[in-house]
């Protein structure tokens, strides 16, 4: 699966970044959808808050690869470090990401980047000991003497 060897919370950022740089006027706040509720209330669902969960969604299934046994583990925790050091750096000198959305972004990747390394830590990995192919040397030698019980009756001592 091709999908184990990156951060998946590039997604979200990829989606974030093409959306504020190749269309401006396009705003994260804006309603998209409108679900009626059955309490009588209407809830306005906008690009940001349908953008987060599935971000949330997406640190779920990072959480989930944390447990993996290899050096793709190390790349891939090593690569969402990478993405949150360039996730941080764009939110403090980029003008058109500076919204709470890509906040929320950012602090997705903070805690996929601090969970991943805390879980790989306190996984416990299986030891295992690889044995050597050779048969072992028999130490034990068959008995050759046949020992008989003494007699339950003590009355007759040989002499």
């Amino acid at each position: 699966m091709f999908a184990l060897g990156f951060p998946l919370l590039l997604v979200p950022f990829a989606i974030y970044n093409i959306v504020a740089f190749l269309m401006p006027g396009v705003s994260w706040t804006g309603t998209l959808a409108t679900v009626h509720m059955k309490s009588g209330a209407d809830w306005a669902m906008s690009g940001g808050d349908i953008l987060i969960t599935f971000a949330i969604l997406l640190l779920f299934v990072e959480m989930l690869k944390v447990v993996r046994i290899g050096s793709r583990g190390v790349v891939d925790h090593g690569l969402a470090l990478l993405l949150f050091v360039a996730m941080l750096a764009e939110f403090v000198l980029v003008s058109q990401v500076a919204s709470a959305t890509f906040f929320l972004l950012l602090v997705l990747s903070f805690f996929d980047v601090l969970g991943g390394f805390t879980l790989a830590l306190r996984s416990e990995r299986p030891n295992v000991v690889v044995e050597s192919s050779e048969p072992l040397p028999e130490t034990v030698e068959p008995a050759t003497e046949i020992i008989t019980p003494a007699p339950k009756n003590s009355e007759h001592v040989p002499s």
